[in-house]
């Protein structure tokens, strides 16, 4: 995701990667391959920008981290044609690194009850997004690798080359359903190793490309209990 005005989009992919990791509080039968990509939305105030924190915990929720890399579109892209890889590569932007946070017990509730999942993803401060990455930067999407500190602990380490469905094909499904415009923010899935952050963990994450970190993907976050009126309970 980028920083976008308040008419964007930032929509996310869910069980998007083959090692079976992304949400720890399923059971899922990761042999059967899904038909399709899934996704889902996140409002564009949940974007925390660059160098800006800290991430707020929601009264009574559990707070767990998704490290995924990031598409900023760069022109509008309707209906693409499932063949032409090419014409999905062309409508991306730039890169960037984003933390989806999802507050997982309010998850759980709502996959229980067959609700949205707005509300779990959709918290002021559940995006933490890096500095854009220049296309050129990294040459190709699908040998990207990711990795996820909590505190000294590396939680996550993998590469995008994992992914269930690569970058054109999330493009072309998505932009069957609703058409994608200029600054539109897509995260294209995190790998195994998701789990709880609480208050005081500091997350740190980067990628990494042909052996060389990329700097500019680099973000650095503390979490914080937030102040705020919320309080979940389950209904």
């Amino acid at each position: 995701m980028v920083i976008p005005s308040d008419s964007q989009e930032h929509i996310s992919q869910a069980n998007a990667y083959n090692n079976g990791a992304a949400t720890p509080s399923l059971t899922i039968d990761y042999t059967i391959r899904p038909k399709q990509p899934f996704f889902f939305l996140k409002p564009p105030s949940s974007i925390l920008p660059p160098g800006c924190g800290p991430v707020l915990r929601p009264k009574g929720t559990v707070l767990h981290y998704e490290l995924e890399l990031g598409l900023v579109i760069g022109k509008e892209v309707h209906d693409l044609d499932l063949e032409d890889h090419q014409a999905a590569l062309d409508s991306i932007d730039c890169y960037i690194a984003g933390i989806d946070m999802t507050s997982r017990n309010i998850q759980d509730e709502a996959k229980r009850k067959g609700l949205p999942w707005s509300i779990a993803k959709g918290f002021d401060t559940f995006l933490p997004i890096s500095e854009p990455i220049p296309k050129y930067r990294i040459p190709d999407p699908h040998d990207v690798s990711l990795r996820l500190w909590v505190d000294q602990e590396l939680r996550q380490s993998d590469s995008t080359n994992l992914m269930l469905f690569q970058i054109p094909r999330q493009l072309a499904d998505i932009s069957r359903v609703m058409t994608l415009e200029p600054g539109d923010i897509v995260l294209t899935g995190t790998p195994k190793g998701v789990g709880e952050v609480k208050p005081g963990h500091v997350m740190k994450c980067e990628i990494e490309v042909n052996g060389q970190v990329l700097e500019e993907a680099r973000i650095e976050v503390e979490v914080q209990d937030g102040e705020g009126n919320f309080v979940f309970q389950e209904t």
